[in-house]
């Protein structure tokens, strides 16, 4: 029926490297970027935010911060 779907845990992901709220916002970015791209295609994707989540998980795209010096 449906696929059992194993989060990634946030440390897997960035290693402890980032905010929380960075990786959410970058997910974010990239599942709107999915769902324009297949639009486009005029392909499905029912997930993208899952599919955008598997893309940093596997290192395929990276969150770039500004470096703050206080």
């Amino acid at each position: 029926m449906y696929e059992k779907y194993n989060r990634p845990s946030v440390d897997d992901i960035f290693a402890g490297k980032m905010s929380k709220y960075a990786l959410a916002i970058a997910v974010a970015k990239r599942a709107r970027e999915i769902t324009d791209e297949a639009k486009e295609s005029g392909k499905v994707c029912d997930k993208p935010v899952l599919v955008a989540v598997d893309e940093f998980k596997d290192h395929k795209y990276a969150i770039l911060e500004p470096d703050t010096d206080d």
